[in-house]
């Protein structure tokens, strides 16, 4: 009877284990089906060509391609931020839909190791692989695979002509897109075999446009001001203005976002900083430059930033043009500098005592 009892109380405890882990689970299946945050640059990334912005031409020959036109090499070559990678993970997707898009496209970026050797086994591999036509939707599917080489033109000489061959060799199972920022460093053999595509820097209205629509699907306030300031920070790249306006939201805790927090967000020295410059130089007194530098400095203002800024405030400057032309080439001297890893404090301190010199002579 006791051992029969035993077994009873056994048994229950099994059951009852195993019907607190099937909750478990339950539960935590439930958890996991709540939708992840993801960066805005993400979550508003274009699904489909269609919704790629202010690149016309590219969007016209994909659009041909996608209606069952063979597909060239491409060569996407631009600014960063104005939609390089989307455009073609957008096209790739509507090719060859949900299910093939990983088994069809081989994207290596700028982070992945893309030497001779990589390119002669990895890419060479994939390439050599053939596919059907066929997608589960039934809709057309092109009898040829993506090879997506991101930021290609921080690969090294040997290894873009190792691609040149099997681009080649591969033409009847695999395309291949190279996107870099800048086309000289891509070597003539690779040019000569893709269609070369440049992209543009996005017009303010454009990016106006797509900020408001972020701003108003994510239930963000956000000033007139503040926005064609964020147009004008970000310089035509769309990826970093929706970063800033991401950034910008979070400070501000649903506030409205104003041309003061999107300054404090971008690392943009304001402009009465720049001015404040400005009067000590025409001071001529060396001991207020130093301490305008110095506050600078200690206020973590990058020198890169100012040299930037400090340019566009001396073209549009009324001084004569040689006045200009030296300025602008001690500011091209101390942005090599400065490159190289030089003192920040001796750079500003050298550039300003120039600009003091030169600002001089018109009182």
């Amino acid at each position: 009877m006791q051992a029969f009892l035993k077994g009873t109380s056994i048994s229950t405890k099994s059951l009852l284990t195993k019907d607190r882990g099937v909750a478990a689970t339950a539960g935590s299946s439930g958890e996991n089906k709540k939708a992840k945050p993801v960066p805005w640059v993400e979550k508003y990334r274009p699904k489909c060509v269609d919704e790629v912005a202010f690149q016309e031409e590219v969007v016209a020959v994909l659009k041909k391609s996608l209606e069952g036109a063979d597909l060239p090499n491409l060569l996407f070559y631009g600014p960063p931020g104005t939609g390089k990678t989307s455009t073609i993970l957008a096209a790739a997707r509507e090719l060859f839909g949900p299910e093939l898009f990983r088994l069809r496209v081989l994207e290596l970026n700028a982070s992945d190791e893309r030497g001779i050797q990589v390119v002669r086994e990895k890419v060479k591999n994939f390439a050599q692989l053939t596919v059907s036509g066929s997608r589960s939707d039934g809709k057309p599917c092109p009898p040829f695979k993506i090879v997506i080489l991101d930021e290609a033109d921080s690969m090294t000489s040997a290894a873009q002509a190792a691609l040149r061959r099997t681009m080649e060799k591969e033409s009847k199972t695999t395309r291949f897109c190279l996107i870099c920022n800048y086309v000289s460093r891509i070597i003539e053999p690779l040019t000569s075999r893709c269609s070369k595509f440049r992209f543009k820097p996005l017009s303010d209205k454009i990016q106006q446009q797509r900020l408001l629509d972020i701003a108003e699907k994510e239930n963000v306030k956000i000033s007139d001001e503040g926005i064609a300031y964020l147009v004008k920070v970000s310089e035509g790249d769309l990826r970093k203005a929706i970063t800033f306006l991401q950034s910008a939201t979070r400070l501000t805790g649903g506030k409205e976002i104003t041309e003061r927090v999107i300054t404090d967000i971008a690392g943009v020295i304001p402009a009465e900083k720049i001015d404040g410059v400005f009067a000590a130089c025409q001071s001529g007194s060396f001991d207020k430059l130093e301490a305008v530098v110095k506050d600078l400095i200690d206020e973590g203002h990058a020198a890169t930033q100012f040299v930037s800024q400090l340019h566009d405030v001396v073209v549009e400057n009324n001084l004569s043009d040689k006045q200009k032309s030296i300025i602008t080439e001690k500011l091209a001297e101390v942005d090599k500098c400065l490159a190289d890893g030089a003192d920040e404090h001796l750079q500003l301190i050298s550039l300003c005592a120039t600009l003091m010199q030169q600002l001089s002579q018109n009182c």
